[in-house]
């Protein structure tokens, strides 16, 4: 049922049914359930020439979507694109397709700069800063990710002794729209790091009902009064243990 606002994104119809659905692109479903999502491509490229993953698949139309497989487990990965719309749509197909374990790995700017390169973030939640979950879940200010899943993926990385931080992220559309006053703000609400699809993804993940982690890892710094790359995207043996560590994690969830 649609209930009217005068904005029409606080406008939310709970009918799972639309117009087109997800089912509608389905051909035949992937013989495993379980799904990593990295934004890391030179990882990508690194498992390719190690013959870790093989091609699955291409899902077809004007943006492919290559979809591999690790080799020795049922686990596939893909990379993801970039924003809610994007990233979080490709993820409402790959439910339709059988994916219902699925561990997001990427990296954000960190709001704190006592926030290191690659420390790891273990994703609570998200404030709705963007669009495309407001057309999933009911309009709030936060989201949060599913407790138990989130304590699995807490229970695994202190039993393997892998150091991280907890809290909620601040998802955006407009990158270059982070002004002082609205960092400050959501410094403020209590985000740790801002990125781009997080509340998205999590809105998908509680409409449909599956099982979604995430870990982010401190990159590029957003606190200061200069904006500092901190060579965030050249951390490559970070970037690989993260996407490994992953994989590891979704079986767990």
């Amino acid at each position: 049922m649609l209930t009217t606002h005068e904005y029409p994104i606080m406008e939310f119809d709970d009918n799972k049914v639309a117009k087109l659905n997800p089912t509608n692109f389905v051909d035949q479903p992937f013989a495993t359930n379980k799904m990593v999502i990295t934004f890391f491509p030179e990882v990508m490229d690194k498992l390719k020439e190690e013959g870790k993953i093989v091609l699955e698949r291409i899902i077809g139309g004007e943006n492919p979507v290559p979809i591999y497989q690790f080799v020795d487990s049922d686990v596939l990965i893909t990379l993801g694109f970039v924003g809610c719309p994007s990233c979080a749509g490709n993820l409402d197909l790959f439910n339709a397709m059988g994916v219902d374990k699925v561990m997001f790995c990427g990296g954000g700017g960190v709001l704190d700069r006592n926030i290191e390169v690659g420390q790891l973030l273990v994703v609570d939640g998200a404030i709705r800063d963007e669009g495309f979950s407001f057309h999933y879940i009911e309009p709030s200010r936060y989201i949060y990710t599913d407790p138990k899943v989130t304590e699995k993926m807490v229970q695994y990385l202190e039993a393997n002794e892998v150091s991280y931080l907890r809290g909620i992220t601040w998802t955006t559309d407009a990158i270059f729209r982070e002004t002082p006053d609205r960092i400050q703000r959501r410094k403020e609400e209590g985000a740790k790091i801002v990125e781009m699809e997080q509340s998205g993804c999590i809105a998908v993940a509680q409409f449909r009902g599956f099982d979604y982690g995430a870990l982010i890892y401190g990159g590029d710094d957003v606190s200061q009064e200069e904006w500092s790359n901190r060579g965030w995207r050249s951390r490559e043996g970070i970037r690989y243990d993260l996407v490994m560590l992953c994989k590891k994690l979704v079986d767990v969830i």
